[in-house]
């Protein structure tokens, strides 16, 4: 079913909204990440169950640290086109912090609106050409889609950069706060050139 959700040719009602529909998209990291960052801070790959040990992970899903990297890729306004050695994530955004856990988190839905409002306002679409019909849904919930992969991509990089010079920088309870916190004072000082080795 996951393959057939992320055709660009996609069924939609007209009358749907356009959160939903990007909702249902299954959005691509490069493969590299995977063993690089992913797994080392995510029991990504491990399953659904929460009755194994969390082993001192950082994260649980995967989408966990594709949401931190997209933010970090947002709040540098850096973008990364990727590879061609991609892979989708396996889970559809609508999915995303849905779910109280047993590791006492909360579930986190809002944080996809976040995300859905801040690929509007950075991704270049004419949205007076979609209300006329003049450009199609599954074009822009793409181009939507290429802004989430191309800011994570980013923030992967600096993630990969963070843990090539220091492997236990995300064990740490502050690590993303720091992160976090480096890039809006740098955005505060007017510095938008910040890249992974000022962080």
């Amino acid at each position: 079913m996951a393959s057939a959700v992320n055709n660009i040719e996609e069924l939609f009602d007209k009358d749907e909204k356009l959160i939903d529909i990007w909702g249902r998209r299954n959005p691509k990291f490069e493969r590299k990440y995977e063993q690089s960052v992913i797994r080392v801070i995510t029991d990504y790959g491990n399953g659904a169950s929460e009755q194994n040990d969390f082993r001192g992970k950082v994260l649980g899903a995967g989408y966990e640290a594709y949401i931190m990297a997209f933010f970090i890729g947002l709040y540098a306004n850096k973008r990364l086109q990727l590879s061609d050695e991609t892979k989708v994530l396996g889970q559809p955004i609508q999915y995303w912090g849905n779910l109280d856990s047993k590791r006492a988190r909360k579930a986190y839905p809002q944080l996809r609106s976040y995300i859905f409002i801040a690929l509007v306002a950075r991704t270049e679409i004419d949205w007076i050409a979609l209300d006329k019909g003049d450009i199609k849904v599954p074009t822009v919930i793409s181009k939507l889609l290429e802004t989430m992969e191309e800011y994570a991509n980013y923030g992967f990089s600096v993630m990969e950069d963070k843990l090539n010079r220091e492997p236990n920088y995300f064990f740490s309870n502050r690590s993303f706060l720091d992160i976090f916190m480096q890039l809006t004072t740098c955005r505060e000082d007017g510095d938008d050139e910040t890249g992974p080795e000022s962080l």
